[in-house]
């Protein structure tokens, strides 16, 4: 187990850094990480793969929502997604060694890599050797989570020096259609933490009453907690979170 560095709880993290459309920074744009650098803010992006092999900063399975294109994100290469703008902004999708250039250890930056076969099973290993190769030689403050555990237990071995964590939440069933009530049962209970090595969680801040989040606090496990929108929600999520992962207000930084 790698220990989540001082800085992932030194400041708030921006949720997808810091974006807003309406002034030309899309979540998971450069302009969104720029910003957050600018503020002071940690960051999180998320992590999509191309369909030549390359690790996309990008949120969803699907380019409709954030691009004017259709499809899946597989099923394009990354130079394509490079050229295709994000809606709301002037860049296109980035890579995460594009991410990583710009951010160059200036702030904690939290990589989720997103589940790519819907079933937080098995995986192939190709997003995970991805975000191996970008990150060999980074030498800032960063760590790796998913909602899959197979993902950061393969991390393990190609990134053992690396923090790692588990994205977790209370599973709930219109929000997890995809998965079965045994696995949403199964990974509502936390029970891999040990396996993969995982230093931290971060946790919804909706369920951050669970039992288990609470005994893994008191075991010492960094909680951090998404999506935070307000202070009021500051407040009450810092009743049990180390740091919290934040959008659409600007929280006060607390280093």
């Amino acid at each position: 187990m790698t220990a989540l560095p001082q800085a992932f709880l030194d400041a708030p993290i921006a949720h997808r850094g810091l974006h807003n459309c309406a002034q030309g920074r899309p979540e998971n744009s450069r302009a969104a990480c720029r910003a957050a650098l600018d503020a002071g803010y940690g960051i999180e992006i998320d992590l999509q793969l191309s369909r030549d092999g390359v690790a996309m900063v990008f949120h969803d399975e699907t380019l409709e929502r954030l691009t004017h294109q259709t499809g899946l994100v597989r099923e394009w290469g990354a130079e394509a997604l490079c050229a295709t703008a994000l809606t709301g902004g002037h860049e296109g999708v980035p890579t995460l060694s594009q991410v990583l250039s710009l951010v160059a250890g200036r702030a904690a930056l939290l990589v989720e890599l997103k589940d790519q076969h819907g079933a937080m099973g098995p995986t192939d290993g190709v997003l995970e050797s991805a975000v191996g190769a970008a990150l060999a030689g980074y030498s800032g403050p960063v760590a790796v989570m998913s909602f899959n555990p197979n993902m950061i237990a393969r991390l393990a071995i190609l990134l053992p020096d690396v923090p790692r964590g588990l994205v977790t939440c209370d599973y709930a069933a219109e929000d997890w259609p995809m998965l079965d009530e045994a696995t949403r049962a199964r990974l509502r209970g936390i029970p891999d933490y040990t396996r993969v090595g995982a230093s931290f969680i971060s946790h919804q801040a909706r369920d951050l009453g669970r039992d288990r989040v609470r005994a893994l606090r008191d075991t010492g496990a960094p909680v951090l907690t998404w999506t935070i929108r307000s202070a009021r929600e500051e407040a009450q999520a810092r009743q049990i979170a180390a740091n919290i992962t934040f959008e659409n207000y600007l929280p006060l930084k607390r280093a």
